[in-house]
């Protein structure tokens, strides 16, 4: 199908199908909302486009995804973010798990059965994700997993884990990949007070965690090339809906009948488009040769610095909607904006690889 006919026909049916979510908008009813999305999206089909047959899906071009995600963003559907994540980890589970594993447990993501979750980050080694030191060892026929995760999304809710655990020798060549049941014994979960208030991350502990032997992902060793390849994926589709969210906070901006500033509102209107047409580029060469390189840290700027700028704009435009309320939507949003520039990667190190990976500016 081509994505005009694709966008037309998925339209049509978003307008006779209501799917808004309801008043509450904590992150129980987030993750509800999700999952009733994915399922009325899966099971009218529209939620295969795009993914292979092997795993469930009916095929077609990425950008079908992309169009998807961009409608449920922008009607808000579902929280950009939870919705994303099915762009990062069921490519990883296509490329790296047995077949039949794949086969078996994508279509549960995609219709909204399971969430899934993220182990990467620890408490010492963030965007330094070489040094990570949870470990996994190797007995009988399994694996034994011992360490920590931090900032690990949607953990509380999640039934399967990417995991990535240290098998050999200190550096990248010594990190391989799982995919393990949340509800294995030894996992404990324990989500994190954030400052926007909704507690999204979690601390993830794994005190002799068993992972059978058809759990690894790739070979041993393999982790980090998955981690590389996950990045694309990351700041590809997932941030076209984004950016598509973006958008209809600033209608909103202005549906909210903020203080008419046209240097303010045009600003950060600039930088939205600016960011889309960058990540439209990333789409087209994605699409063409399925690999992306370290480009995408321009994407991960720009995006950071356009959300900034537009609930920076927000809060100065509806004076005391952020600083004089204790709950509501420009508040939540602004505060969580704050970490646009350190999740996925902070902004120094972002700029570090434009400067010396796509600039050859050198160490210093």
């Amino acid at each position: 199908m081509k994505v005009a006919d694709f966008r037309r026909a998925l339209t049509a049916w978003l307008d006779e199908h209501d799917l808004s979510p309801g008043p509450d908008h904590g992150l129980d009813a987030q993750v509800a909302q999700l999952g009733r999305v994915r399922k009325a999206l899966w099971d009218a089909d529209w939620m295969r486009h795009g993914w292979p047959r092997e795993v469930g899906g009916i095929a077609g071009p990425d950008a079908l995804r992309a169009v998807l995600g961009e409608e449920v963003a922008y009607r808000q559907l579902a929280e950009p973010g939870i919705w994303s994540m099915v762009e990062v980890l069921v490519p990883t589970l296509i490329d790296y798990a047995p077949p039949a594993l794949a086969a078996e447990m994508v279509p549960r993501l995609l219709s909204g059965a399971e969430q899934w979750c993220q182990g990467f980050s620890e408490p010492g080694s963030g965007s330094d994700l070489a040094s990570l030191s949870t470990r996994a060892v190797h007995g009988g026929t399994g694996w034994v997993v011992n360490g920590q995760k931090v900032w690990t999304s949607l953990a509380q809710y999640a039934a399967r884990c990417v995991l990535l655990a240290r098998t050999g020798a200190p550096g990248h060549d010594g990190i391989s990949a799982f995919f393990m049941d949340m509800d294995t014994p030894g996992v404990t979960v324990r989500p994190l007070r954030t400052l926007h208030g909704v507690d999204e991350f979690a601390e993830v502990f794994l005190d002799d965690v068993r992972i059978p032997d058809d759990r690894l992902l790739g070979a041993p060793g393999d982790g980090w090339r998955l981690a590389m390849d996950l990045l694309p994926h990351e700041r590809s589709t997932c941030f076209w809906h984004r950016i598509a969210h973006l958008h209809s906070r600033l209608d909103r901006l202005l549906a909210d009948g903020c203080e008419p500033d046209a240097d303010s509102l045009g600003a950060a209107w600039l930088d939205l488009h600016t960011a889309r047409c960058r990540s439209a580029l990333t789409q087209r060469a994605l699409a063409a040769d399925g690999r992306l390189g370290p480009e995408t840290s321009v994407d991960k700027i720009l995006l950071a610095t356009a959300e900034q700028r537009l609930f920076d704009t927000a809060r100065d435009l509806l004076p005391g909607t952020v600083e004089l309320t204790d709950e509501g939507p420009w508040r939540t949003e602004y505060l969580y904006s704050r970490a646009a520039t350190v999740y996925g990667g902070t902004a120094e190190i972002q700029r570090n690889i434009v400067a010396r990976r796509l600039l050859d500016l050198g160490k210093e």
